[in-house]
């Protein structure tokens, strides 16, 4: 491969992972004083303040507006309107400003990205051993995910998974509760026996002749857009793929336009996007206190505010809610947090992988976002699963495509304190998800490109997750309603919450069950209590 092509598929391969009125400000009471520097300050208090609009967020400032109770929805990311034909996202081949958050490493692909600040998609966060990925952006990681929407058997969830979240319950309700929520749904037939989708026919043959087992992957997509794109009602999105920083054209049910539109159209729930949180406090009173950035498209300050709130829900990610925690138990501005906070972090095992074939025929243009994929879930400690996806297009057939792998793995990072830089910083052994990488994603791999293919492992190049999980983990650091043990009026539902996997499944699909298992529990219990 040239090195055009090889940096072009490294990009892509990155990049994989996926009008309604304001409500009235209920309960806010502002007060403006001039701050050094000009910038203003404002004080207000709401009864309720989700921190995040991601999976767990979204579900958050739903289900409680349904409940009647006020909230304030606070993204530090823009929105991200789409469309038929619109040019809203950043296309990975040709990478913008629009690709990065403005205060991400830049080594964000494993190459410098050096573009003119901007509130963009992605922040790469590095870390001892591990680069993590997170997504900013009202529908937070749901705005450049794939959309795989996997719900793990019973065996696996099992066996990584607290019994008391009660499989049953979570299979019957809150699963398919989600899946209505994101309108899933498979790649049709007339649509996989195109020529844009030759790569995921041969993925397909590939797997079943390995004796793996196949099946097509739930979207949260309507498919009728990549029919119509077929069609030349519109232009490429879906059909070439080119959807992997995000799909012009919608049709995506990302979070955004299910959980956050509905949420707003309750009248309840007031979104902020632009709204950095920097630090959270626990008030005397034992109220929770939260001060905020409010920035410009370039991230320049132009507002800061300190929010005094009862009740503080922390939904933005990973990463971040577990950054933000560690930071304030460090600092002192949040006494008696769990000694396990910061730990039981870990990767999901993501595994990218470039597959170059010439004589496979993917062809130039492939159709996307995915289609097929092999869940391997037979030995619940082992699980992992493999999907195909496509490649962004390019100017000639580069004979390649994606491979993509993640399964379950004891390795744990934590998240640490760095009192000169004044930020938690990311600790992960070099050999944290060895055994299953190595002993079962690659070996199935390998044998699904067969012996005359080329595989780059991208992770060697740049080790990185899309799928951070844990450090704030439920049973040693929250229950499993996501109340933070022993802070009243604390609670984290985000990925940040889940035991360092999400059982050999990409993470959307759980967290969202969890989430929506942890309103009904909390709508019964704190509403008219706590929150």
């Amino acid at each position: 491969m040239s090195t055009f092509t090889r940096r072009s598929l490294l990009t892509g391969a990155a990049a994989l992972g996926l009008g309604l009125a304001a409500a009235p400000r209920a309960g806010a009471r502002p007060g403006i004083a001039a701050r050094t520097g000009g910038i203003p300050l404002t004080r207000e208090d709401r009864r309720v303040v989700v921190v995040g609009s991601g999976f767990g967020g979204g579900v958050t400032a739903l289900r409680l507006a349904q409940a009647g109770v006020p909230v304030l929805l606070l993204e530090r990311g823009k929105r991200w309107a789409t469309g038929p034909n619109a040019q809203t996202f950043p296309h990975a081949t040709q990478p913008d400003k629009r690709i990065l958050w403005h205060r991400s490493d830049p080594m964000l692909f494993g190459r410098p990205m050096l573009f003119e600040p901007y509130t963009g998609l992605v922040e790469a966060v590095p870390g001892q051993g591990m680069t993590a990925l997170c997504a900013a952006g009202l529908g937070g990681g749901s705005l450049i995910y794939q959309g795989m929407s996997l719900q793990p058997t019973r065996e696996v969830f099992d066996a990584h998974f607290p019994a008391e979240l009660d499989w049953d319950l979570m299979d019957r309700v809150h699963y398919p509760r989600v899946a209505r929520m994101l309108g899933l749904a498979t790649a049709p037939d007339e649509l996989i026996e195109t020529e844009n989708y030759a790569a995921a026919r041969i993925f397909a043959d590939r797997v079943r002749a390995e004796g793996y087992p196949l099946a097509k992957i739930p979207m949260p997509i309507d498919w009728n857009y990549a029919l119509a794109e077929l069609r030349g009602e519109m232009a490429p999105s879906y059909t070439n793929g080119d959807g992997a920083m995000g799909v012009n054209n919608g049709g995506k049910h990302s979070v955004d336009v299910t959980y956050v539109a509905a949420a707003e159209a309750t009248g309840l729930v007031e979104v902020q996007t632009l709204h950095e949180v920097t630090e959270v406090a626990r008030a005397a009173d034992g109220r929770w206190v939260v001060h905020v950035d409010r920035v410009d498209l370039t991230g320049a300050v132009q507002e800061t505010k300190i929010i005094t709130t009862g009740t503080l829900v922390l939904a933005a990610g990973s990463l971040n809610t577990t950054r933000l925690l560690v930071r304030a138990a460090a600092k002192g501005q949040i006494t008696d947090l769990p000694d396990d906070l910061g730990r039981g972090w870990g990767t999901n095992a993501d595994r990218i992988y470039v597959w170059h074939d010439p004589a496979a025929g993917f062809g130039a243009a492939q159709g996307g976002p995915v289609v097929y994929g092999s869940k391997n879930w037979d030995d619940p400690r082992h699980a992992f699963t493999v999907i195909q996806a496509s490649i962004p297009p390019l100017s000639l057939d580069a004979g390649s495509t994606m491979l993509v792998g993640y399964g379950v793995s004891d390795g744990r990072g934590e998240f640490v304190y760095d009192a000169g830089a004044d930020t938690a910083t990311l600790r992960w052994p070099g050999d944290g998800d060895r055994v299953i990488q190595d002993g079962y994603i690659a070996p199935a791999v390998r044998r699904i490109a067969g012996p005359g293919a080329t595989l780059l492992d991208t992770n060697l190049a740049f080790p990185s997750t899309w799928h951070p999980l844990g450090g704030a983990n439920m049973g040693t650091v929250c229950d499993l309603d996501g109340r933070v043990l022993g802070q009243r009026g604390l609670y984290v539902l985000d990925g940040a919450l889940m035991p360092g996997n999400t059982a050999a499944c990409n993470p959307s699909m759980t967290i969202a069950a969890v989430a929506e298992r942890a309103l009904d529990n909390l709508v019964r219990t704190d509403v008219g209590t706590i929150i």
